[in-house]
């Protein structure tokens, strides 16, 4: 069995990843972003999160991709 698990925090947000190429359950690969409290709440109250499937995640890269273009 084939697993991996990544995860990367910032100031404001914990992202996620966790794949598992045997599985073929519905939302066995996943990518999750999270908010993190902000100690003075000017960008989040409470915690929120995002999750996606891996699928959902490439076609946000590839969008983000087109349209983050520096020129």
């Amino acid at each position: 069995m084939s697993t991996y698990n990544k995860s990367k925090s910032t100031k404001r947000f914990q992202f996620s990843v966790s794949r598992n190429d045997t599985a073929k359950k519905a939302g066995s690969n996943t990518v999750t972003v999270a908010t993190r409290p902000s100690e003075d709440s000017q960008y989040s109250v409470g915690q929120t999160a995002l999750t996606m499937t891996v699928r959902e995640a490439q076609a946000l890269q590839s969008f983000l991709n087109d349209t983050l273009v520096s020129e």
